[in-house]
């Protein structure tokens, strides 16, 4: 099996089992491919050397024939990691260095026994949509793709801004708010959710559009098709907002209209056999431990 492992520095918590993550995937004859800042910091932090077969730096040198693509650290590496695999149709599994993660979901305690059950293959596959920003000035020109949320956002604690939203260009509102979210399935419990967004289960073929602090506290979040074409028109007083596609962000003049639909591949995602969304969102969400259920 080969795979290619991409990941973030990590605290001295962690150092036991990057360990044991490595000592495992050897045991299992992987031939392993590592993101050579990571490896080069794990070597330094650690005093233990993976001896990967080869590294990388971009998304250049990955090839469709890797079997699996680690991502080492949360959810925002898990993000990052997209970038790295893009449309290659490679699963990635996300284990969590920290404490949080609904992506990087395999806990430190559970490294050994996923592992396990990845090489004996006792896993599924799951699909997840991207959205495809498209704008006049190409904003994010290496990757314009996100797998949680595209935020368009005022930059400046002053007035709000103006938002325009269409749906196949038929108008939809007018939000005088801080800001937009529109949000995947995947991405529903991640910014979305702390502002009152839904939960959607992912592959429920559904975007959903979350206001900023809207002005009028009728404007609540609604969820949509996701085969419509949603375009973004901004106005208001400042002369430029924030954009951001997951972990990346540009400032661009008010000027520019974003059009953002479905991507047309999905990012494929690996869940361990016995181990459902429903397991996950109780589990991160601490569901049920209300003393009086």
């Amino acid at each position: 099996m080969k795979v290619a492992i991409f990941g973030k520095n990590f605290n001295q918590g962690f150092k036991k089992s990057i360990i044991e993550f490595f000592k495992i995937i050897r045991q299992y004859n992987c031939e392993i491919m590592i993101f050579e800042p990571y490896y080069n910091f794990i070597k330094d932090f650690t005093s233990f050397d993976p001896k990967p077969k080869d590294v990388f730096n971009s998304s250049l040198k990955i090839e469709d024939n890797i079997d699996i693509f680690f991502s080492i650290g949360g959810d925002g590496t898990f993000l990052e990691s997209v970038s790295f695999v893009k449309e290659l149709e490679i699963p990635i599994v996300g284990i969590n260095s920290g404490r949080l993660g609904f992506l990087a979901n395999i806990s430190q305690d559970d490294i050994s026994n996923a592992l396990k059950l990845i090489y004996e293959k006792k896993f599924k596959i799951e699909e997840r949509t991207l959205l495809e920003i498209s704008s006049k000035n190409n904003v994010f020109s290496n990757f314009n793709y996100a797998l949680n949320e595209i935020t368009v956002q005022k930059r400046d604690s002053g007035s709000m801004i103006t938002i325009k939203v269409f749906l196949n260009d038929e108008f939809l509102n007018t939000y005088w708010a801080d800001g937009i979210i529109l949000s995947t399935p995947t991405g529903s419990t991640a910014y979305s959710l702390s502002l009152g967004g839904p939960i959607v289960v992912p592959g429920s073929q559904n975007f959903i559009l979350t206001p900023i602090a809207p002005h009028n506290l009728t404007v609540r979040p609604i969820v949509v098709p996701d085969n419509k074409e949603i375009k973004i028109e901004v106005t208001g007083r400042t002369e430029n907002y924030l954009l951001s596609a997951d972990y990346k962000s540009e400032i661009v003049e008010k000027s520019t209209v974003i059009t953002i639909k479905a991507a047309k591949f999905k990012v494929k995602t690996i869940r361990i056999d016995n181990y459902t969304f429903f397991d996950n969102i109780r589990e991160k969400l601490l569901w049920g431990l209300d003393k009086r259920n």
